[in-house]
């Protein structure tokens, strides 16, 4: 009597228990789609070098992940051909139902942002003229290229800085415009404000609600709203206030934070909303009556440590 296949429970729980963890399915959507090393990882997880090694090890001992030495680094990638095919079954179908949560978004933001820094760094020493931006750099200091930009807005311009904070945007902005009003609800930013704007005496500071502006219809030329969307519980009322204060033709400039899924940040800040995806603003300033609305991810500065950030701007139309 022929004998029946011998089932391999075991594998397959293995398999399953690999994973069941957020930490290491980040892991391998990344190492799927470019052979990273640890310290790479680390960048993008924003997690220490000792808890991705842990977890990187997990997945090697189960056949996730193939390692090659270079130099002193290890680099890591998941070769889905060369899986086993109950293994890259069991792959596709976590990778079908992960799609669209937003860690992984994030994460795969930074990765493009460190691919474009290594193709770049790559670029640097194949040429030498590339060293004249650290040239300029050294000599010159780094804000003359911003304020090259800076000097492109319209002098004419009268701009809502709305909940402007201690006033750090509204006082780097005044010396390229006509008039900067700088709108937030806590006294105690106003004051703060109000020291920092000393000696700049086209900025004026009022008190009051992104839902509820102080300011009169048509008249400012650009609405500026930076990293404080999240905090206003009624959206729609705060998009069709920057759409009331706009002059047609004017501008809106938002930017605040891309949807993720770190609660503990959220609540840490204060915020009502884990940021906004990109299509769900954009759809937002739309239904608010603006019309070119743009919205579009930045690319994580290599240092930062919260959520990525994304850029709305759209206009008013013209009547």
């Amino acid at each position: 009597m022929p004998q029946a296949p011998t089932a391999q429970p075991d594998r397959l729980l293995r398999w399953m228990n690999s994973l069941a963890d957020a930490t290491r399915l980040r892991l391998l959507a990344l190492v799927a789609e470019h052979e990273l090393g640890v310290s790479d990882l680390c960048d993008v997880v924003q997690l220490p070098q000792s808890t991705v090694s842990r977890h990187l090890k997990i997945l090697a001992d189960e056949g996730w992940v193939i390692s090659r030495r270079q130099g002193t680094t290890n680099l890591y990638q998941m070769v889905l051909d060369e899986l086993e095919v109950p293994q890259r079954d069991l792959w596709l179908i976590t990778r079908e139902q992960s799609a669209g949560w937003a860690t992984l978004d994030q994460d795969r933001l930074r990765l493009q942002q460190l691919v474009l820094s290594q193709q770049d760094a790559g670029a640097f020493f194949a040429d030498a003229a590339e060293h004249w931006d650290a040239i300029r750099h050294e000599l010159y200091g780094p804000t003359f290229t911003r304020d090259a930009m800076l000097a492109l807005i319209p002098p004419s311009w009268t701009v809502a800085d709305l909940g402007c904070g201690s006033g750090a945007l509204a006082v780097e902005l005044a010396p390229f415009v006509k008039q900067i009003i700088g709108v937030d609800n806590s006294e105690p930013m106003l004051d703060a404000a109000r020291q920092r704007a000393r000696g700049a005496d086209n900025i004026g500071l009022r008190q009051g609600n992104l839902t509820a502006l102080p300011i009169d219809d048509a008249s400012v030329d650009a609405t500026l709203c930076v990293l404080v969307l999240t905090y206003v519980e009624d959206t729609a009322a705060a998009l069709a206030e920057m759409h009331r204060v706009l002059r047609p033709g004017g501008r809106v400039v938002v930017v605040d934070l891309l949807a993720h899924n770190r609660d503990p940040f959220r609540r840490q800040m204060g915020q009502v909303y884990s940021g906004f995806a990109a299509d769900t603003l954009e759809q937002a300033l739309s239904n608010a009556g603006l019309v070119d609305v743009s919205c579009r991810p930045l690319p994580p500065a290599p240092d930062a440590t919260g959520p990525a950030l994304l850029l709305a701007t759209a206009t008013r139309p013209c009547d």
